[in-house]
């Protein structure tokens, strides 16, 4: 009797080369014996010959599943997207979605975690010392997907007649207008505000940075902020700091190694969050979390780099990080913290570099590497 099911969504582009590097990791720390594999749809082959990235039977998968190993899937504008359907589906309405982003709002998955290790004998490192943490708000923000073009004349109107700012935009072409929604909730910020302070506390980080711009976006920043004043204080000795979003990127590129945990919002903490990647090795270490109440998914952070396809080049480290992050979700720290020391022997020897550490080591001869070193702990 297996012990767990995992549903494996290798996606699109590059995602399948890392997927199965990440597979022979598992295998090679043991996982595999107690786990079920079950592979689904999910991507742009799925949105061009049945309109759907992400399909129903997929989703079922998932909610029979105990988490899921995600990959990568490619995007593309509106548009073009609609170009790319099978004739057939020509004309009848469809419009493409992130099935990521709808995957962490089906299942509220409404932390995205995102650990910015460095490794020691990285070339590409800024300083080998960093060991950032990123909370994302996952579901609300810029990303809640409530956006017009061209903007409908009653929301149009409801906005100038409540907000003195809009009156600006009075008589201009709806068609010339588009409206994106920043939407926050007192719920999102504070159950992503308390992660990130339990998470400080139980891995001994002394301060937590919420990363927001009240400044100037007042109400949903202001609104997070206000909050993680109040929440702080029952976290005793745990710093609070609140820094802007562009102050933020100064101070990483300054100083990175005085942060330790940073909490934002969706697009803010996107953003930052490459940024914390790019300081320890660029995205191929850069694997995240998408964690809910009962379910995760875990995934690298890094795209679908269709010019890649089949050419067994790129850096899978950080798919294999994702899956050494769904061990540590499941309860599997000794086999997590096995991947961790292999991948860390692994840098640190610099025998073995993928193209983007200046070598020219292939997808499945890092995957090899990493299991070798697995099998001398």
């Amino acid at each position: 009797m297996k012990n767990y099911r995992i549903a494996v969504l290798p996606g699109d582009g590059i995602g399948k080369d890392v997927t199965d590097a990440a597979m022979k990791v598992l295998d090679a720390v043991g996982f595999s014996d107690k786990a079920e594999y079950t592979w689904g749809d999910i991507g742009w082959e799925f949105w061009c010959k049945e309109g759907n990235p992400l399909p129903e039977r997929t989703i079922e998968l998932l909610k029979q599943s105990d988490c899921a190993l995600f990959s990568a899937i490619t995007s593309k504008p509106k548009e073009e997207a609609e170009r790319e359907l099978v004739l057939e589906l020509h004309g009848k309405g469809l419009v493409y979605f992130s099935p990521i982003v709808k995957l962490r709002q089906l299942f509220d998955l409404y932390v995205n975690l995102r650990p910015c290790k460095a490794y020691p004998g990285n070339p590409l490192n800024y300083r080998d010392d960093l060991d950032l943490v990123v909370f994302r708000e996952n579901t609300e923000g810029l990303y809640v997907g409530i956006e017009w073009h061209p903007v409908p004349e009653a929301i149009m109107k409801a906005m100038i007649d409540n907000h003195q700012k809009a009156i600006r935009f009075k008589g201009d072409n709806l068609d010339d207008i588009a409206i994106s929604t920043r939407i926050f909730t007192r719920k999102g910020v504070q159950r992503i505000l308390k992660a990130s302070m339990d998470y400080a506390i139980k891995y001994g980080y002394p301060t937590v940075t919420v990363v927001e711009k009240p400044n100037v976006i007042r109400e949903t920043s202001g609104l997070m902020i206000r909050e993680a004043r109040k929440l702080a204080k029952k976290y005793g000795d745990l710093e609070l700091w609140e820094t802007n979003i562009d102050a933020m990127a100064m101070w990483l590129v300054k100083n990175p190694q005085q942060y330790g945990v940073l909490v934002s919002s969706n697009m803010f903490g996107d953003i930052v969050s490459d940024l914390c990647a790019q300081l320890i090795g660029g995205l191929g270490f850069a694997c995240s979390g998408n964690i809910g109440e009962n379910f995760a998914v875990f995934e690298p952070t890094h795209g679908s780099a269709p010019k890649y396809i089949g050419m067994n080049k790129v850096n899978p480290i950080a798919q294999i990080l994702a899956a050494k992050m769904m061990l540590d979700w499941l309860g599997e720290k000794e086999m997590a913290e096995k991947i961790d020391k292999a991948v860390e022997a692994v840098i640190a020897e610099g025998k073995y570099r993928t193209y983007d550490l200046g070598g020219d080591t292939t997808t499945s001869e890092m995957a090899d590497a990493i299991c070798e070193k697995i099998k001398e702990l």
